[in-house]
């Protein structure tokens, strides 16, 4: 008597697919399976798999609409791998978009993503974009590398004339980032894909950039809000330009407060051409000269970090394609009332950050210079 083989299994990855009772120009629909079934495998074809769902459904699927076993232990391993990673941002799928096991769009994929998911955001990669053989992926250097590229030829002594670098051309790249589900289940996901999840009463302040990050500070009582809820957020957000490949994750940060008399959003603090990372935090301090209302009450505050001005640019890993920085100025503010207060320690001088464009030049006075 043979022994009986151990099953082997596969998992839907399609949105939705039908099992057919043979394979065959015409056939007749013996079950309908959705994305993440499992299905045990009965017999194998050239092109087509015949299975068995839990229903004990049976019937024939194309094989390139189901996943492996290995796929599925790699998917789950790497939901175990990065579940007690902390969220750096929320978001919320944009359109029907697959889970990758790893950044890149000819990767294994699995799980499928509805239209309007919630996502926990873990971590952002970059890697060159992927074309047809034969086509050239390049990009214009920033204004700020070709200003670089121009500063050392006037630095040699050559005549101003005489340095017109060639163009900087650098591959075009694309952002992916690592997310978790209301189902804990954990991949890559195509940043294009996918926005912040941030309120719609803010979206109208974006100035043509994107957001990062939208974390909600404190709330406002305000009685007379248009709003159903009278306690309004306080939002701290951060933004990034529509660009992918970026060397940072944003490089502007802005807090919106709530005027109780006018009952709208204001800008309460704001910092541009910054080269910041990821996560923002978000806690409370108290007061160390207790002008709080209550002494020693505890005020919101919020921290960041920035790349400093004498660490080198970071580029993506060649394999993850994770940027990390190097040397970091973290950065911390406590919001009194309305008033954003920087936390420096007793005779600490703020040190020198990196930008991303050059920050214009001042007069003596601290002004700047017209140019």
């Amino acid at each position: 008597m043979r022994p009986k083989l151990s099953s082997q299994y596969v998992f839907v990855t399609a949105k939705q697919g039908l099992l057919r009772d043979r394979i065959a120009a015409v056939s007749n629909r013996t079950g309908t399976v959705t994305n993440g079934d499992k299905l045990e495998v009965l017999e194998r074809g050239r092109r087509f798999i015949k299975v068995k769902t839990e229903k004990g459904e049976i019937g024939w699927i194309d094989e390139k609409s189901v996943a492996t076993q290995e796929t599925f232990d790699a998917f789950d391993k790497l939901a175990k791998d990065h579940a007690e990673d902390p969220a750096v941002a929320s978001g919320v799928v944009r359109d029907e978009v697959y889970m990758h096991l790893k950044p890149g769009r000819e990767t294994e994929r699995f799980y499928r993503l509805a239209e309007g998911d919630k996502l926990k955001l873990i971590a952002r990669a970059t890697l060159p974009k992927a074309l047809p053989p034969g086509v050239l992926a390049t990009r214009s250097a920033t204004p700020s590398t070709a200003a670089g590229v121009a500063a050392s030829g006037a630095k040699s002594g050559k005549a101003a004339s005489a340095v017109v670098p060639p163009p900087v051309l650098l591959p075009l790249m694309e952002d992916w980032w690592l997310v978790r589900d209301a189902q804990n289940r954990t991949g890559w996901v195509y940043s294009r894909m996918m926005d912040v999840d941030a309120p719609d009463s803010l979206t109208r302040y974006a100035e043509g950039q994107r957001f990062v990050g939208a974390y909600v500070l404190t709330t406002v009582n305000d009685p007379e809000a248009p709003q159903d809820d009278k306690n309004i957020p306080v939002f701290l957000t951060v933004l990034s330009p529509y660009k992918a490949g970026l060397a940072y994750d944003f490089d502007q940060v802005r807090l919106f407060t709530w005027n109780v008399k006018k009952h709208r959003y204001e800008t309460g603090f704001r910092e541009k051409n910054v080269e910041g990372y990821l996560p923002v935090v978000i806690g409370k301090m108290k007061d160390p000269n207790g002008k709080a209302v209550v002494a020693q009450e505890e005020l919101p505050s919020f921290t960041y970090k920035v790349l400093a001005a004498d660490s080198p640019v970071p580029t993506p890993d060649p394999v993850t394609g994770i940027v990390s920085p190097g040397k970091v100025i973290t950065k911390t503010y406590r919001l009194e009332g309305n008033t954003v207060h920087r936390i420096l320690a007793p005779g600490e001088t703020a040190p020198d950050e990196a930008h991303p464009e050059p920050p214009p030049e001042k007069d003596k006075k601290g002004k700047k210079k017209k140019r």
